[in-house]
């Protein structure tokens, strides 16, 4: 894989990105194994830009947002979305003209999107079902009273963008 599209600022061999809370590093080499997939990641940081910003005044142009592979849980997170791709399912389906179609054919696909292997913050472990909390950059969660010990399941009940504002313009 080469470097990303000129508009996506991500860590890629000789970009450097802040990590979130901590340094700016600089991708030096990609390390693949035999079948070609990434295994490895070799990068330097700067020590003179701890906590994220920069004493000579360079800018970066992505910031990452991070957890600890060592002391991260393993999660798994649910996002919930629309339950129809129409404001109004049942206007649309009436608006078709079409016979059969029902309100069912209004349902969107993706209303609910399940990630089995997230990784949080070691303090996401120790909240109560029902309590809520941010994710940063993808809006707010509650943990489901389907968690256990082992496995937190954090629910998405607020996205911080509004898919309808931009879907409508």
């Amino acid at each position: 894989h080469g470097r990303p599209a000129a508009q996506v600022f991500r860590l890629s061999p000789g970009r450097e990105v802040r990590l979130r809370y901590a340094y700016f590093v600089t991708c030096n080499e990609v390390v693949k194994n035999d079948e070609g997939e990434v295994i490895e990641l070799l990068c330097s940081y700067d020590p003179a830009t701890r906590g994220g910003d920069s004493p000579d005044g360079r800018k970066v142009k992505a910031t990452l947002h991070w957890v600890s592979a060592e002391q991260s849980v393993p999660a798994r997170v649910r996002l919930y979305d629309r339950l129809f791709t129409a404001e109004n399912p049942l206007a649309e389906v009436a608006d078709s003209g079409e016979d059969g179609n029902n309100i069912g054919d209004a349902i969107n696909p993706d209303s609910l999107r399940e990630l089995s292997q997230s990784r949080l913050e070691p303090s996401a472990a120790d909240l109560k079902a029902g309590v809520t909390c941010q994710f940063e950059r993808k809006g707010y969660f509650c943990l489901d009273p389907d968690s256990t010990a082992d496995l937190p399941v954090f629910n998405r009940t607020v996205t911080l963008r509004d898919a309808w504002a931009r879907l409508r313009k």
